[in-house]
């Protein structure tokens, strides 16, 4: 990466940011920062890593509404005094979220644990064999629980 590649990447990372931060009023975007921008020699590709805050919905959310926000801002790049603007490309930085988890694997580890498992990315916890079985559909559950639905057998519904 030559200098002039190095100080383009800095000015169309700063300029995005302001852009994102002042001139598009997508709900859909919530707090994102770009964190670092790359450029091809030829300045015809730029590479946009942009680190998004919330859950994965809403980075998705996020991701989706900026791709579509990018030939927006590369028009206001535009006014850069600069040879070419490069097409945009988005990409979701997670670095700070694999940080987070080595940092939390070093804490455990120097507390004498063991690290817990990488989350998983399923959204669905993947049913055991016993869930499966008949019996345990009559298992209580707490019913005061959010989101849990309660299912009776024949022998505990209400009379009606």
């Amino acid at each position: 990466m030559t200098q002039r590649t190095q100080r383009v990447d800095e000015l169309l990372r700063e300029e995005i940011s302001r852009i994102i931060a002042r001139e598009i009023e997508d709900p859909r975007v919530g707090f994102v920062t770009i964190t670092r921008v790359e450029v091809s020699a030829d300045l015809r590709h730029g590479t946009v890593w942009a680190s998004v805050i919330g859950t994965a919905d809403e980075r998705k959310a996020t991701i989706r509404a900026l791709g579509r926000a990018m030939p927006f801002v590369r028009h206001r790049l535009g006014e850069l005094r600069i040879r070419r603007v490069p097409e945009l490309h988005l990409r979701l930085d997670d670095s700070a979220e694999k940080g987070t988890r080595v940092l939390s694997i070093l804490h455990e580890l120097e507390a004498g644990h063991d690290p817990a498992p990488a989350p998983t990315a399923e959204t669905l916890p993947t049913p055991r064999k016993a869930a499966l079985e008949p019996e345990a559909a009559e298992e209580p559950v707490a019913a005061d629980a959010p989101g849990v639905a309660v299912s009776r057998s024949a022998e505990d519904a209400p009379a009606s």
